[in-house]
């Protein structure tokens, strides 16, 4: 018997299908996505971080529209991540979606321009007094700041870098709307790498390099969020930094934002790496328990809800790496309690959100290794989960497998099905060869566009602990 929530969600998918396509539909949303509806807010659940953001950044008003016309009323979107998901992955399904992102940048540049995502004076949601301060963060907020009271000023550029969904997307659309709130005569742009490229790439195509120029050359701010985006394009990074000089030298400010450190972009410019070195580089760790209890205290208030300060303590103690996650689970016990009529008690927290404590905890350490090594090697997270062994994806792959063992209580079995539904003989196999290699002190070779490129095994793997796993380098 079909439930009215369960007939609720297949009218929303058919609706998306609608409006996204049936081939981006298959590719980013069959199996890829679970619905659920929570008071004023529709819960999106992808199987990784890069499904996640990619759907977020591309889709969202596709879903927003399609569940105001399938259920009358407008719903605020939250994204988490559920490890169950991806069970249901075929294997081929992370080639398919790699293959869309290499394949597409014209096509999604074309869409950019059309939708009008790039124009002066977007309308974006993060806001400075909406931002949850921590010692975690604490550095990164006042550098914010003090760019919307003096930009140009010290700060410039300003680069923030740390995990996934700890809040350097809020900061700098909090940039953004405090440069409309405190100075409105300036011009700002807001976009991520990928729209950067995508827009210069349709720029090139149909022979509108000036008009390109001039959209971002004359600006009084320019804010682009995942900077690493432009790794391995060596004509995008070209131009970037054109662009860089042409705002630097009018006196003008620069912001930017990537999961890792500038020097643990692979592939980016020597050129590139020492301008952003010369300014605020500032790392945003992970939310400390004042941050995320203030987070969720923030978050129920959106929601209208009453929830006790022992149940905020009990999420807020078991979610320590992400906001996002720390949303989703906040959003389990909200809907838990409205489909069983139960008051928001402790027992009903434990009991709601026991398997998202089970399942995501080494899911988020899991994406922040993923993300960085990733990074590291000019691709994408998803490139790890594809079933392609170039010398260099399967070098990261291999890293990021035994990072995770070493540093996450996962199983093999548990990392192989993460990272793509490998076998687990696959991450046995890759442990044991990176171990080889490190126990024979030598070298990790891969491929670069500008050629083969070797580093000792050991301070590479050193590096990227130090990244994504919060570890302290051992002495020289």
């Amino acid at each position: 018997m079909i439930t009215c929530a369960e007939d609720s969600v297949r009218q929303l998918e058919a609706k998306i299908a609608q409006k996204v396509g049936p081939q981006r539909f298959g590719v980013w949303f069959k199996n890829a996505t679970r619905f659920s509806f929570a008071e004023g807010f529709l819960r999106v659940s992808v199987p990784n971080h890069f499904v996640g953001d990619w759907i977020e950044r591309h889709f969202s008003q596709a879903i927003t529209d399609a569940a105001c016309e399938v259920m009358g009323t407008t719903y605020t979107l939250s994204f988490a991540t559920d490890p169950e998901i991806a069970r249901s992955l075929g294997k081929k399904q992370p080639d398919r979606q790699v293959d869309f992102v290499a394949n597409n940048p014209a096509r999604m540049a074309r869409h950019h321009r059309r939708s009008g995502s790039l124009p002066i004076g977007q309308n974006l949601r993060g806001q400075l007094d909406a931002f949850v301060v921590g010692e975690s963060n604490r550095l990164a907020h006042a550098a914010a700041k003090h760019v919307i009271d003096k930009p140009a000023n010290h700060y410039n550029p300003l680069f923030l870098h740390g995990g996934c969904g700890i809040g350097k997307t809020h900061l700098l659309q909090a940039i953004c709307n405090g440069l409309t709130k405190h100075k409105p005569d300036l011009q700002w742009r807001y976009v991520t790498g990928e729209e950067f490229t995508n827009d210069y790439v349709y720029a090139i195509k149909s022979r509108e390099t000036s008009a390109f120029h001039k959209r971002y050359r004359n600006l009084d701010v320019l804010v682009i969020d995942d900077v690493h985006f432009l790794a391995n394009k060596r004509a995008t990074q070209e131009e970037f930094l054109h662009t860089y000089k042409a705002i630097e030298t009018a006196g003008k400010q620069v912001v930017l934002a990537s999961d890792t450190q500038p020097k643990m972009i692979g592939h980016f410019s020597d050129q590139l790496v020492s301008r952003f070195l010369s300014g605020m580089v500032v790392r945003i760790e992970p939310p400390d328990l004042d941050v995320r209890v203030g987070f969720l205290r923030n978050k129920a208030t959106q929601l209208n809800v009453a929830i006790g300060d022992a149940v905020i303590m009990h999420i807020a103690e078991n979610f320590r790496s992400n906001l996002r996650e720390l949303e989703g689970a906040l959003l389990k016990v909200v809907a838990q309690a409205q489909v069983s009529g139960e008051a928001i008690t402790t027992t009903l927290a434990e009991r709601a959100i026991r398997d998202l404590i089970r399942q995501t905890a080494p899911v988020v350490m899991l994406s922040d290794i993923e993300s960085v090594v990733a990074i590291f090697f000019g691709l994408t997270p998803a490139d790890l989960h594809t079933s392609r062994k170039s010398r260099t994806i399967a070098l990261a792959r291999g890293i990021a497998m035994y990072l995770a063992r070493k540093h996450t209580d996962m199983s093999y079995p548990e990392i192989g099905r993460f990272m793509g539904n490998k076998n687990h003989s696959t991450v046995i196999l890759a442990c044991r060869r990176i171990s080889k290699v490190l126990q024979d002190n030598g070298v990790a070779r891969w491929m670069t566009p500008a050629g083969q490129k070797e580093q000792n095994l050991a301070e590479l793997v050193a590096e990227l602990e130090t990244q994504c796993c919060h570890c302290t380098p051992p002495a020289a």
